[in-house]
């Protein structure tokens, strides 16, 4: 037996499966400024790569949010990874406040200038990407309509890595504690040494 249903008429359960099944999901932490110089630090679930060369980024904002507006007004952003020691603080940068805001002042959390654009980065965080924004789409559905959702993409410019998570030359994802997103109204994951495995591709 399956349990199927069609999202256009409803899951009918506690909690939207499809986040859940699509995961878990890197999280898009994404600082970003107004053209005015007011600082804006939100998380996004649904955030990938989608490019090695040039490296390309992308997540998508449900809704005309801050960072929206920031990147279209100056076309620059930063990802800093959310590790293990930062969660406390992300989830303080979930929080719905206005614009005028400062997300940095909120969760306790200091700036790091970037080195090729004017948005700083998370200095808490190891791993920071400055982008410079390439695209924004408007998404639409099978109808054509457009929706209240837009895809934010960003070529990758500048990478700063904590030294400590390079090792013999490649960076320590094993050991670096990355966190993503789960399904469920408030479900993480962290990965670590006990998850990897190997393969190799077929030659």
């Amino acid at each position: 037996m399956t349990y199927f249903y069609e999202p256009r008429l409803g899951h009918q359960l506690p909690h939207d499966p499809f986040n859940a099944i699509v995961g878990p999901r890197p999280i898009g932490w994404i600082s970003s400024q107004s053209a005015e110089g007011i600082l804006n630090l939100a998380p996004y679930s649904f955030f990938n790569a989608f490019n090695y060369v040039p490296p390309l980024i992308g997540f998508s904002s449900i809704g005309r949010k801050d960072s929206l507006n920031n990147i279209e007004a100056t076309g620059e952003f930063v990802w800093n990874l959310v590790t293990r020691p930062q969660v406390d603080a992300m989830n303080q940068t979930c929080k719905a406040v206005p614009p005028e805001v400062n997300e940095f002042e909120i969760s306790g959390l200091s700036t790091a200038p970037s080195r090729l654009i004017n948005v700083p980065r998370v200095a808490e965080s190891p791993v920071n990407f400055e982008c410079r924004c390439t695209q924004i789409l408007q998404m639409k559905n099978l109808q054509g309509e457009a929706l209240d959702t837009w895809m934010i993409f960003g070529e990758v410019i500048g990478i700063h890595i904590d030294e400590k998570l390079i090792s013999t030359g490649v960076y320590d994802t094993a050991n670096a504690q990355h966190v993503v997103r789960g399904g469920g109204p408030a479900d993480y994951f962290s990965i670590g040494p006990e998850q990897l495995f190997q393969i190799f591709r077929p030659k």
